[in-house]
């Protein structure tokens, strides 16, 4: 493989420093080796060149909260899918999810490591993934996939697993760390999405969730991510040592402080209440669900507003599943209206979400040794963040240094001076 060089770029690292114009990047054997001023970048003897056009290079985005097996349909719609054509959505969405210019996602849940494989093996276009494989959920918790007229209904993919007392719980633990999970997700509370339960209900006791923990730590620290919406919820998790609170619609001040104090990490999504509002237009959301996400979306903005001003680790994720795939972006414009800027955004959907989801030392920031993942806009995001949901924008998506999505914004050619500038 030859080494690329991209040319003609502002730079925008991931690290949050200021954008630097003039830029170049070059990449070999899918990863960075050189980034900074073109004039410095000597050009690689052979190398295929790459003109951004005076495009925004960024890291490639990281979504830490996805549901490649999901799509956001109706009960009756997922009752009449077939199960070849529910993988056939999934690589569609994965896809989808690339191109958007997310690179990398932790799955939380219904994902197996048989898709997580195909990505690998270069079968499907899908970003590289981490996976839950399942939630784990209390009888009647959000997890638990059961209607009164219907009984527990079993897709193909089931994203929960139903598990009550210490016993079950630790079998379950083991069960998906020998299914392949990388990460372990519990839903310590209720769910908009929930038929049985609230939001603010708090499911799981202490003993269960310190055994999660704990047998998760026993494999090589495979660490927990807890679907917490309910503050007490939140609070039993923190204490357990989970490593991210998803949604946290009803943080109350203790916990912030206890988030402060643990470190740990704050997955807003807020795109999924807006989501299930947007689709129960056309009739896609049951009811209830509706209900209930009119009923929390201002106090779940509210919660991460003050999250974020208290000093919260925020990391970018979405829950695209519960909404569209491939409008992941549209995060980035829902935490700038709760009060961060652009470039805090950014960072968020970057350098942050790497370290919320295992991959700090891989991806996230352009750095020489890292992953050639990498994403060129056509617009500045500083100025517009909202251009990031735009496909159009998106005009270069690489992936361990293969392009995956260019368009003629994007020119090749060669260079005569010995320096990319």
């Amino acid at each position: 493989m030859k080494k690329t060089l991209l040319r003609n770029v502002t730079l925008i690292d991931g690290n949050g420093q200021e954008p630097l114009p003039s830029a170049a990047v070059i990449w070999d054997q899918g990863k960075i080796v050189e980034v900074g001023l073109e004039s410095q970048i000597a050009v690689p003897p052979g190398a295929d060149i790459l003109d951004g056009g005076g495009g925004y290079l960024m890291p490639g985005f990281i979504d830490s909260h996805v549901h490649f097996f999901a799509n956001g349909i109706g009960l009756e719609a997922a009752l009449m899918t077939p199960p070849s054509l529910v993988v056939i959505h999934a690589v569609h969405n994965a896809e989808k999810t690339l191109h958007a210019g997310i690179t990398s996602v932790r799955d939380a849940g219904g994902t197996d490591a048989g898709f997580k494989r195909a990505q690998v093996e270069g079968l499907i276009q899908a970003p590289r993934m981490k996976i839950a494989i399942k939630i784990l959920s209390i009888t009647g918790g959000h997890g638990d996939e059961y209607f009164p007229a219907l009984g527990q209904v079993t897709p193909l993919m089931p994203m929960g697993l139903v598990c009550d007392g210490p016993d079950e719980v630790l079998k379950a633990v083991r069960e998906v760390l020998r299914a392949g999970a990388d990460v372990i997700k519990v839903a310590t509370t209720g769910g908009v999405l929930s038929t049985a339960d609230h939001p603010s209900h708090t499911q799981f006791s202490p003993e269960e969730l310190n055994i999660i923990v704990r047998e998760a730590g026993y494999r090589g620290a495979v660490p927990a991510m807890a679907h917490a919406q309910g503050a007490e919820g939140i609070k039993n998790a923190i204490r357990a040592g989970f490593a991210s609170i998803e949604h946290g619609i009803y943080l109350d001040d203790e916990a912030i402080d206890m988030m402060l104090t643990h470190g740990t990490y704050l997955v807003p999504t807020l795109h999924a209440p807006l989501s299930v509002i947007e689709l129960a237009e056309s009739e896609r959301m049951i009811g209830s669900f509706v209900k209930k996400a009119h009923e929390v979306v201002e106090i779940h903005q509210q919660s991460i507003a003050r999250a974020y001003q208290a000093g919260v680790k925020i990391a970018m994720g979405t829950d695209c599943g519960v909404g569209i795939h491939g409008t992941n972006l549209r995060e980035l414009e829902l935490m700038c209206q709760i009060g961060m800027s652009p470039m805090q955004a950014i960072v968020a959907s970057t350098k942050t979400a790497a370290e919320c989801i295992g991959w700090a030392g891989e991806t996230g920031t352009l750095v020489p040794g890292k992953w050639a993942d990498l994403v060129v806009t056509r617009e500045n995001p500083l100025t517009r963040i909202a251009s990031l949901k735009e496909p159009s924008n998106i005009a270069l998506v690489v992936q361990a240094g293969k392009v995956v999505k260019r368009t003629e914004h994007i020119a090749s050619g060669a260079i005569g001076d010995q320096h990319a500038g």
